[in-house]
């Protein structure tokens, strides 16, 4: 064989071995899934209303209702959706805060992480995110007409998911990207490629309701120019700007807060008024 022809075809076979093993390996990078704690946190916490949701209850939520100001009326929800690298057992007392204005907090967790089975995908966490609204709107103590999809890093994915399923009043994406991939394209990974492309900007530009995008101008996992074009492609939005990277950004309350309130969403709560809050968990 001649000495080109024996360059080309190892560089063809180098190529394809590569795109074959970023195929195969990519959902380990996108989904790498931390080891569930021994016990779960949601144990003997009366205050956690456990439900396994799905055709076949094989995916762990956690019901936090709101702590302050009870009226008797259905009330308002987040709907949280996590980083990859988490798991709704690290967010459980985080939203206690957002708890006391009167709203709860549905934490959903992935299949296949923690204690939920199945596998992580754009596909099965679609399902999942429909499900979860399903399991709230059936809940006579909650307002279907006031339920907010709130995502963290590729929990804004999961979040823009549930926009495309089901009828929600806003959303928030924080430290999100546009797509995964437009993300994958830094790593010099071929845009088809991707199996779970997560387009939220597509979503975005279709969703009418309010939108609340926050990122960290020092961001280097998902950089800040994700964030900007999400809040400049859709129709109603605001972007909040922090000085951090990606996992120490101070919890956004007050932006939350504030957001909600001019949107109607949540009603103001004396002696409520958000103050500094931990560091979000590592990712």
């Amino acid at each position: 064989m001649k000495p080109l022809m024996t360059v080309v075809l190892l560089g063809l076979i180098g190529v394809v071995g590569y795109l074959g093993l970023a195929f195969a390996l990519q959902r380990s990078v996108l989904f790498p899934r931390p080891s569930p704690p021994a016990r779960s946190p949601a144990e003997g916490r009366p205050d956690v209303e456990v439900a396994w949701i799905g055709p076949d209850r094989a995916v762990e939520t956690w019901y936090l209702g709101p702590t302050g100001a009870a009226s008797g009326h259905p009330v308002s929800v987040l709907v949280f959706t996590h980083g990859n690298g988490e798991l709704i057992d690290y967010w459980l007392d985080e939203f206690e805060i957002v708890r006391s204005w009167g709203v709860g907090v549905l934490l959903v967790e992935y299949p296949g992480y923690g204690r939920s089975r199945g596998s992580p995908s754009e596909v099965s966490i679609t399902a999942t995110m429909a499900d979860a609204y399903d399991y709230l709107v059936s809940r006579p103590d909650v307002d279907a007409g006031r339920i907010v999809a709130y995502g963290r890093s590729v929990g804004g994915g999961a979040a823009c998911a549930l926009v495309g399923e089901r009828p929600v009043a806003a959303l928030i994406l924080e430290s999100s990207f546009s797509s995964v991939r437009r993300l994958a394209r830094r790593h010099g990974l071929f845009g088809p490629l991707v199996r779970d492309p997560f387009d939220n900007l597509s979503v975005i530009r279709e969703f009418e309701g309010p939108v609340l995008v926050i990122h960290g101008r020092a961001d280097r996992l998902i950089p800040p120019a994700h964030g900007e074009a999400l809040a400049h492609n859709a129709p109603s939005a605001e972007l909040v700007l922090f000085d951090c990277g990606h996992n120490d950004c101070p919890r956004p309350w007050a932006e939350v807060q504030a957001f909600l309130l001019r949107n109607g969403i949540a009603a103001a709560q004396s002696g409520t008024s958000p103050d500094g809050a931990e560091d979000a968990p590592p990712k």
